[in-house]
């Protein structure tokens, strides 16, 4: 047996939606595209978006990292996704996390690596 390729699943009510935000936002690729079922490459990584979503709240565990957390947050916004907890930034605690959400509900998070 050999492993072909590794994806991570979401739900979408809306495919066009979902995969405009994760094209626009992280300049994904869409390497599948059907009614009921789509991949996105991202940095090498495959999302999977399974039509048929309810557009609840969901934690899906993904975790984007990025050279510029301040560029992503406003670039988030600008994509329709939201900010669900506005990231710290203090001498002690530098921004590093954000916890976001898609306009479908998935939830997800952007991290920049800590200095110092």
């Amino acid at each position: 047996m050999k492993v072909i390729k590794v994806k991570y699943a979401i739900w979408a009510q809306d495919m066009d939606r979902a995969l405009a935000f994760y094209e626009s936002l992280f300049g994904g690729k869409i390497t599948l595209r059907t009614d009921v079922w789509s991949e996105i490459e991202v940095c090498g990584a495959t999302i999977g978006i399974h039509a048929d979503g309810e557009g609840k709240r969901t934690w899906t565990g993904l975790s984007f990292q990025l050279d510029d957390l301040r560029e992503g947050i406003e670039k988030l916004k600008s994509c329709g996704g939201e900010l669900t907890r506005e990231p710290v930034d203090t001498k002690e605690d530098p921004l590093h996390l954000a916890m976001c959400v898609d306009p479908e509900g998935n939830e997800f998070m952007m991290t920049q690596k800590r200095t110092g």
